[in-house]
């Protein structure tokens, strides 16, 4: 079984917490992630999953059902379905303080659920789970690689070739717009409108957000759009970076960029069947940006903050990290082997008084140092080595 980055983050909780809930995705490990914590310290658990007609019954009266149940810890699946429980978990977690009892799981953020955030405040921590992180993989041969183009949902990872890969994806993605997204957020979305909605989003994958361009495009208000955009968010299927703009001497982009989160759901969306096929994609470019960059956000604690840097003249940086106010570092990514530093990357570090730069690549043999302040790597050192150093 390969070994979650947020397993330790979510046994500490279980210790600290009455109440942890792990979110993310659909598809990418959340049950086995929580059913492997439990096990590790062999308490009594008992799991139930609110897709399942026969469990979701069982919860017709909870708080009689949950006082009832005679075990250390009680795993709820996909609790969502079920906002009236988050009250209830509240009482019962006041009435009998037993940190680590209830360990929840949930495909949509709590923000998008109603009275959650209110319920159940210092009660309750979150422990986000993403699709597979490169870090967690990079054991594999050609790992990088295989994981930029597959992305890293476990099912779609672990595919024997790139045949299964692309079905698994298929079916995947037709569940989560006929089906799954209607029940994470009781709205009826229009299938046709989100398949259509999704095909944009691909092909402007990496770009600033332009509501009004997808609205004409879609026929539907730029509101409507937002809201769309806003639930995907929600749903931990994409990704918006904002723009950084504290320099008032420049013109600054201030709209936020838009990333599919997945890497392989993005190359589904791009209809490419085959990892050799990315490298004549016009927008692998755009591809790398964005697979990278989920990387490091993966792995990036609550107070240090993404942010992306453009101005009108042409300067730009791929990734601002940002601590308080103060940028500590800035990330340019490159899909060549043997990048050359631009203008607008020097630029961009004067405007943003960064004393740590990085230009990222997929591959180099070892990091070095091309400038005083500036490193070049490949994404696995900057991750596994570099990362870690900033956020000491």
């Amino acid at each position: 079984m390969i070994k979650r980055i947020k397993e330790r983050e979510i046994q500490n909780y279980l210790k600290q917490f009455p109440i942890v809930a792990i979110i993310g995705p659909r598809q990418c490990g959340k049950t086995t992630l929580a059913k492997k914590i439990s096990g590790d310290i062999k308490i009594k658990t008992l799991y139930f999953d609110l897709e399942s007609p026969a469990d979701n019954s069982r919860f017709d009266k909870p708080e009689y059902f949950l006082q009832s149940i005679d075990a250390g810890r009680i795993i709820i699946d996909e609790v969502q379905r079920k906002p009236e429980l988050f009250a209830i978990l509240r009482s019962l977690a006041d009435k009998k303080k037993q940190r680590g009892k209830y360990l929840l799981l949930g495909s949509a953020s709590p923000h998008l659920v109603q009275g959650v955030s209110e319920t159940l405040a210092g009660r309750i921590a979150y422990s986000e789970v993403a699709p597979f992180n490169l870090t967690e993989v990079f054991h594999k041969k050609n790992a990088l690689s295989a994981h930029w183009f597959r992305g890293g949902f476990p099912d779609a990872w672990l595919s024997k070739n790139d045949n299964q890969w692309f079905s698994w994806m298929d079916n995947f993605f037709r569940t989560f717009v006929e089906r799954d997204l209607n029940t994470l957020f009781g709205i009826n979305f229009s299938p046709s409108l989100m398949f259509k909605l999704w095909r944009m989003l691909a092909h402007h994958h990496g770009q600033p957000w332009n509501a009004h361009s997808f609205a004409k495009g879609l026929d539907i208000s730029p509101t409507t759009v937002n809201k769309y955009v806003d639930f995907l968010e929600g749903a931990f299927m994409i990704r918006k970076l904002p723009a950084y703009f504290t320099n008032a001497k420049k013109r600054i982009v201030k709209s936020h960029k838009i990333y599919i989160r997945d890497s392989g759901l993005l190359h589904y969306l791009l209809d490419l069947h085959a990892s050799k096929d990315l490298a004549f994609n016009p927008s692998i470019g755009y591809s790398w940006e964005g697979y990278a960059i989920e990387q490091v956000l993966q792995l990036l604690p609550n107070h240090i903050k993404p942010f992306y840097y453009r101005t009108h003249d042409g300067s730009e940086m791929d990734l601002v990290l940002v601590k308080g106010l103060k940028a500590i570092a800035c990330v340019e990514l490159k899909t060549t082997n043997n990048p050359s530093l631009s203008r607008g990357f020097h630029e961009s570090i004067q405007d943003l008084k960064s004393s740590n730069n990085f230009l990222v690549t997929p591959e180099q043999p070892a990091s070095y140092r091309a400038e005083k302040t500036v490193t070049i790597c490949g994404l696995h050192d900057f991750l596994s080595k570099e990362l870690p150093k900033l956020l000491k």
